[in-house]
């Protein structure tokens, strides 16, 4: 099983601002492809359907939903 851990925080001047976070654990299975790692992940933020600009920094990718003052992350542990 692959193990990820994500959280989703509200922003600040485009800045992670912590004023308030959720967090949580996201499991697949071993053969899963980026694309499902993605949706799974974003089903379980709630981000289902919305469209987010990707920053893939190799060992965490950054999710900020267009139009919201929220920004999610996640890394595989």
């Amino acid at each position: 099983m692959i193990s990820i851990l994500w959280e989703i925080t509200d922003t600040f001047g485009d800045q992670p601002n912590y004023a308030w976070v959720r967090r949580g654990i996201t499991q697949l299975k071993n053969n899963a492809s980026k694309l499902a790692v993605m949706r799974a992940v974003k089903r379980d933020l709630g981000l289902s359907g919305v469209r987010c600009r990707v920053a893939d920094y190799g060992d965490m990718v950054e999710l900020k939903p267009y139009g919201a003052c929220i920004v999610a992350s996640f890394r595989f542990i």
